[in-house]
C-alpha cells in the first residue's frame, strides 16, 4: 500500500467528542504526565514467551492474557505493555505476532489477525466452554510449534483487559502494525479511531501510553487525541529498514520533536552502543522520557546502570525479580539524585567498560 499524503491538520482531535471528560480535565491530564520514578513495565503481561527457551519462566504464562495481566497486578510494576491490533470487524484485540496459526483435524492453518473477524480470533487456543482449535506459533526459524505453557488462557480483546485488570495497574499500549507495508493514512485512521473509542470508554483513571514503531502511526495518534502520551519505539540501530525514521535513536529524536511526542523506547542495545543519545534526549527542550525494551533488560546489572544513566524505565521479562531490585534501587535514595535540578545524566567509556565486563551479552551488540 501506498502511503496517501493527506494534511494531518485536517483530522479532527478526539479528545473531547470521545471522552466524558471535561476540557479543563483533559488538560490537567495532559499537564500531569511525568515519570516519577524509575518505572518497570512487564512486557506482554507477565513477560513474553519463548516455547523454545530452556528457562521455565518463558514459559510460566501466556502472554498477552488477561490471567498474565492479572498476575503482573500483583507485583510492584508502573504498567504493563501489551499489543493491540484491530480485526476485520473492527475490535481491538490483544495478540503480538502479525499471523494466528491454529490446528484443527490435523489441518494448520495461518491468516493475519487483521483479515480475521472477532469471532475467527477467539476461536482460536483454549475456550471457556468448549474445546478450541490447538494455537501454534512460528519460531524464528519458520518452525511451527504448540503455545505450550504452564497456565494457558483464551485470546483477549482490548475491551475486556480493561474490563478485568485492576485500573491502578498503567497500560502500555503497542499500536502494532505490520513492518514491512506502507500503509495508506486512511486505514491508519480507521484503524486508531477503533482503538481511541475503547481507550476514551475504558480507560477512565488509568495511566496509558500508547507506543508504536510505525513513525505515520505515531504522528497520527499524537494529532488524533491529546490526553495520552505517545512514545516511539526504535530499535535504535540495531536493525534497519527502508524508513530511516525508524534508523536511529537520533531519528526518534527527530521524529519526537518534530511532532511533539513524549517519550521514546528503544531497544536496550542501541542505548549501550550510543550511550551520548540519552543525554541529548535527557536535554532537548520536548523533556521527553525514555524506556528501553530488550533481552538484556532481564539482567539485573544493565538494569542498574540504565538507573545511573537517567533512563525513565524498563520493559522486562522477568518481572518479579526485576521489580524486586527496581524497589531496592529506588530505596537507596538514588532517584532523589536523578531529580537534582539542572541533572546531566552521564555515561563515561570507563561505566561502559564495566557493564561490558559485568555482562558478556553485550559483547555481542
Amino acid at each position: 500500500m501506498a502511503l496517501k499524503l493527506l494534511p494531518v491538520s485536517q483530522i479532527p482531535s478526539l479528545d473531547l467528542c470521545c471522552s466524558s471528560r471535561s476540557p479543563r480535565e483533559v488538560e490537567m491530564e495532559q499537564r500531569r504526565f511525568e515519570v516519577a520514578k524509575f518505572a518497570v513495565i512487564g512486557h506482554r503481561g507477565s513477560g513474553m514467551n519463548d516455547l523454545q527457551s530452556l528457562d521455565q519462566r518463558m514459559r510460566a504464562i501466556k502472554e498477552n492474557s488477561i490471567v498474565s495481566f492479572k498476575a503482573a497486578s500483583n507485583l510492584a510494576l508502573d504498567f504493563i505493555e501489551f499489543d493491540v491490533q484491530v480485526t476485520k470487524d473492527n475490535c481491538p484485540v490483544i495478540f503480538h505476532d502479525d499471523h494466528i496459526f491454529c490446528e484443527e483435524n490435523g489441518t494448520v492453518f495461518g491468516e493475519k489477525v487483521t483479515e480475521l473477524t472477532l469471532s475467527e480470533f477467539l476461536s482460536c487456543g483454549p475456550q471457556r466452554d468448549k474445546k478450541g482449535k490447538t494455537l501454534l506459533r512460528k519460531t524464528e526459524e519458520g518452525k511451527l510449534v504448540k503455545w505450550n505453557v504452564e497456565q494457558d488462557d483464551s485470546l483477549c480483546t482490548l475491551h475486556e483487559a480493561f474490563v478485568n485488570v485492576n485500573p491502578s495497574l498503567g497500560f502500555n499500549i503497542e499500536l502494532k502494525f505490520d513492518d514491512y507495508i506502507v500503509y495508506e493514512q486512511g486505514y491508519l485512521v480507521h484503524v486508531l479511531h477503533s482503538i481511541l473509542k475503547v481507550v476514551f470508554e475504558h480507560g477512565k483513571n488509568r495511566p496509558i501510553i500508547f507506543s508504536t514503531f510505525q513513525p505515520d502511526a505515531a504522528i497520527l495518534v499524537r494529532k488524533l487525541q491529546s490526553t495520552y502520551p505517545v512514545f516511539f519505539l526504535t530499535e535504535g540501530g540495531c536493525e534497519l529498514y527502508q524508513d530511516v525514521r525508524r534508523n536511529s535513536l537520533e531519528e526518534a529524536l527527530k521524529l519526537c520533536t518534530e511532532h511533539g511526542l513524549q517519550g521514546i523506547v528503544s531497544e536496550v542495545k542501541g542505548i549501550f552502543r550510543n550511550p551520548e543519545a540519552v543525554r541529548k534526549i535527557k536535554e532537548c527542550s520536548n523533556k521527553l522520557s525514555l524506556f528501553t525494551y530488550g533481552k538484556l533488560n532481564n539482567v539485573p546489572e544493565a538494569v542498574y546502570m540504565q538507573h545511573l544513566m537517567g533512563i525513565d524505565g524498563v520493559i522486562v521479562d522477568f518481572v518479579k525479580e526485576i521489580a524486586e531490585l527496581v524497589l531496592d534501587i529506588n530505596g537507596q535514595g538514588m532517584e532523589e539524585m536523578l531529580q537534582v535540578k539542572n541533572f546531566k545524566p552521564q555515561f563515561s567509556q570507563q561505566e561502559l567498560s564495566f557493564l561490558l565486563k559485568l555482562i558478556p551479552e553485550l559483547i555481542q551488540i
